[in-house]
């Protein structure tokens, strides 16, 4: 199986070495003929008004958008969130993807000198797991049709809508791989279909 990696921005590094911890190849995804043979796409973390800039200048957020809603499976993180989302609230100047039926609110956690550590109880997984949260965005509304699979403190942290997962904080940098796991098996289904399409 193999699962795409945006690398334009971010720590992209990181979902790889998680990718290979699972024995899964990871391709980085800069350019549309990238997305060839790929069963899903992580988006990761890092300045969401760069990716925005970025996508534009390669010609990928109109082909991104039209390759999820087609079905291709992709998990965000922190900033891979904001991506996704719907909505971002008290902006102007920033359009997400909009894929994803959340409103998000950016840097609601803080400053980088106040990001945390935590553990969380994840639905579908019978142990806690291990997250970070680095100036990560607050989502303060989720759409009907979206299933809050994690909270922290009462608000959503980690959701899932049909073959879109997103998550506000970060597995990837601390060794975690349950998160990725979960996804892994949204893109395992996604291949399945496509082979007996």
């Amino acid at each position: 199986m193999k699962i795409g990696v945006l690398s334009l921005q971010g720590d992209f590094f990181e979902h790889e070495q998680t990718l290979a911890r699972l024995k899964t190849q990871a391709i980085e995804v800069r350019r549309k003929e990238h997305f060839d043979g790929i069963n899903g796409l992580i988006i990761p973390g890092g300045e969401s008004t760069v990716f925005s800039i970025l996508l534009k200048r390669q010609g990928l957020e109109v082909f991104l958008r039209e390759k999820i809603l087609g079905g291709l499976p992709v998990f965000g993180t922190c900033a891979g969130a904001i991506m996704l989302s719907k909505k971002i609230v008290n902006e102007k100047n920033f359009s997400p993807i909009g894929v994803l039926g959340i409103h998000v609110k950016r840097n609601s956690y803080g400053r980088q000198n106040e990001s945390f550590e935590t553990n969380l109880k994840v639905k579908g997984l019978k142990h806690e797991v291990k997250c970070f949260f680095i100036r990560a965005p607050e989502i303060v509304k989720v759409d009907k049709g979206v299933e809050v699979l994690a909270r922290l403190e009462n608000k959503p942290v980690l959701v899932k809508q049909g073959h879109i997962m997103a998550s506000t904080f970060h597995t990837e940098i601390i060794g975690e791989t349950a998160i990725h796991e979960l996804f892994l098996k949204e893109c395992e289904e996604f291949r399945a279909e496509k082979k007996f399409a």
